[in-house]
């Protein structure tokens, strides 16, 4: 009877796991047919197994295979979607590891000529530094020759106003 009903269901296996499912399900008939017999000896009530329930039972086995392939295939279809994202992140890293790879090299490009100007720019401060220091000498030994002539200038006019009363006179008496 299940071989009949589950003949034209489509079941997404092999043709010889079909034909187990078709076996277990005679086999689960035969055992309820068995428990019906010991409850009747055990409770002195009856109950039956009946085609009607047979068939009850293989239309539920329908519904809950169809549901469970339901939810398997809506699994699967997020789980092929989720593979694709994987997927287009991967494409995605792959490119900004290439970027990335590239703006280390011109950072590096860019580092080393920023070393270079700044040595430059160092060694360029420390000769300014040089003629700094040598221009302050020269200033300092000029300041020194302006100190000695303000000397030699303040003792020369202190001989010159003693000199020139005597000038005057001299001035005086020609003419």
């Amino acid at each position: 009877v299940a071989q009949h009903f589950l003949a034209s269901y489509h079941i997404e296996c092999t043709e010889e796991v079909k034909q187990s499912v078709v076996n277990t399900m005679g086999t689960i008939q035969d055992i309820v047919a068995e428990k019906c017999v010991e409850y009747f000896e055990r409770y002195r009530r009856r109950t039956f197994v009946t085609p009607k329930s047979y068939l009850s039972f293989i239309g539920g086995y329908k519904a809950i295979y169809k549901e469970k392939f339901a939810s398997v295939g809506c699994l699967s279809e997020r789980m092929r979607t989720g593979l694709a994202k994987l997927m287009e992140a991967e494409v995605s890293v792959n490119q900004l590891s290439e970027e990335l790879a590239m703006k280390e090299k011109d950072l590096a490009v860019s580092s080393k000529k920023a070393d270079e100007v700044l040595l430059e720019v160092t060694m360029k401060a420390h000769d300014a530094e040089k003629v700094k220091m040598q221009v302050q000498k020269v200033k300092d030994k000029a300041q020194a020759i302006v100190d000695d002539i303000a000397i030699d200038k303040a003792a020369a006019e202190e001989k010159l106003e003693a000199a020139r009363p005597a000038l005057e006179e001299a001035e005086a008496a020609l003419q």
